[in-house]
């Protein structure tokens, strides 16, 4: 069963940094470009971070670059999401997903509609 478990998520002021990890089970992991995406109330979600199965390529939405930094470890089966100089346009819920490829804009071509609860960002000016 494909499991997708969030977490890192916070309270923060403009400028600072959060750390938020998706921990993945019941597939293999390292098959599988991987992408985080933000929710926010009354808005489509938003693809801001996409990363390669195993080469290190990343891609990230234009309102993100130099701010946030996505990586995965294949060993641990984790995605994580560095998130440093936040502002208050970051505020959301974060939730992560697998899939096929990236699109430059940094959204992850979807694979499938599995996905986990989501974290709760929410950045104070």
């Amino acid at each position: 069963q494909v499991q997708l478990v969030e977490s890192g998520g916070g309270s923060v002021q403009a400028g600072g940094s959060l750390r938020l990890s998706c921990a993945a089970s019941g597939y293999s992991f390292s098959n599988y470009y991987m992408g985080w995406f933000r929710q926010t109330p009354g808005n489509e979600r938003e693809g801001v971070a996409c990363i390669a199965r195993s080469d290190g390529r990343t891609y990230y939405a234009d309102s993100v670059k130099g701010r946030l930094t996505i990586s995965r470890d294949n060993a641990k089966n984790t995605l994580y999401l560095q998130m440093d100089s936040l502002k208050p346009e970051d505020s959301g819920l974060y939730y992560c997903a697998r899939g096929t490829g990236c699109y430059p804009s940094g959204r992850l071509i979807t694979y499938d509609t599995y996905r986990g609860q989501g974290t709760q960002v929410t950045v104070s000016s």
